[in-house]
């Protein structure tokens, strides 16, 4: 069969033949810094549209509702490398963004575009987080803050979100590690993140399988122990809620 012939010539040993690694681990670690810094931006700055959102969904008003759930179903029913093409073409050829370079090798150019597009994409899910956290906060307290003289938006503000934040955290916190994941899309507009690097270093040393296999290892250990330690977090909320 043809699949048979796929691997042909192929030995174990070029899956991890990280020869290349004393001349060009610095595109790895310059990858891993650059990809740290996207997701992490990028999920921060998500917060605070996704949590309007959020609120807009909520809204007794069906016009607000709309907007709010046109947003969400476009950016969550799109593929995220058309957004970021749609934006980084589209949006970012009207801004002018003044050449500058941070670390020395973050080319904001690019860097303000990659995180707006993945900022707008990952806010769509964030609001759905955040909106399941509020609903998940007993209707009683709304009542209570309502009963002792709050308005509505100090309920919301003083009752309601900080118990909704803390329901939220971990979704949060998986959503960091799954923006780790998906930043390696930017890779196609030439970013320097981990994917590119592992792009580069494949196509000026020939070794076409092993940087791929590198960026993996390198993309498990970020990911793997981080979900760990949410999952214990998790764990010891919950038990905190027990008693």
């Amino acid at each position: 069969m043809w699949w048979s012939n796929l691997f042909a010539g192929m030995s174990p040993s070029n899956f991890f033949n990280f020869s290349f690694l004393p001349k060009y681990a610095s595109f790895f670690i310059q990858g891993v810094e650059y990809t740290l810094l996207l997701s992490v931006v990028s999920v921060a700055i998500s917060v605070i549209p996704a949590l309007i959102l959020a609120l807009m969904r909520l809204s007794k008003s069906g016009i607000v509702r709309t907007i709010s759930g046109a947003y969400i179903s476009l950016f969550r029913s799109t593929p995220l490398m058309v957004q970021l093409y749609i934006i980084y073409y589209g949006l970012f050829s009207l801004i002018r963004i003044p050449s500058y370079t941070i670390l020395g090798f973050i080319d904001i150019t690019r860097f303000i575009p990659g995180v707006v597009a993945l900022a707008l994409n990952s806010s769509a899910y964030v609001s759905e987080i955040f909106r399941a956290g509020i609903l998940a906060v007993d209707q009683g307290q709304m009542e209570a803050a309502r009963s002792l003289g709050l308005s509505k938006w100090q309920g919301m503000k003083f009752v309601v979100l900080p118990q909704a934040i803390k329901n939220i955290l971990p979704a949060l916190a998986n959503e960091l590690v799954t923006m780790v994941k998906e930043s390696s899309i930017c890779s196609v507009l030439g970013m320097s993140e981990l994917i590119w690097g592992a792009k580069t270093v494949a196509s000026t040393t020939y070794k076409t399988l092993a940087p791929y296999v590198l960026a993996a290892i390198v993309y498990f250990a970020i990911n793997y122990p981080a979900s760990k330690v949410i999952e214990a977090i998790e764990r010891r909320m919950r038990r905190g809620d027990r008693r």
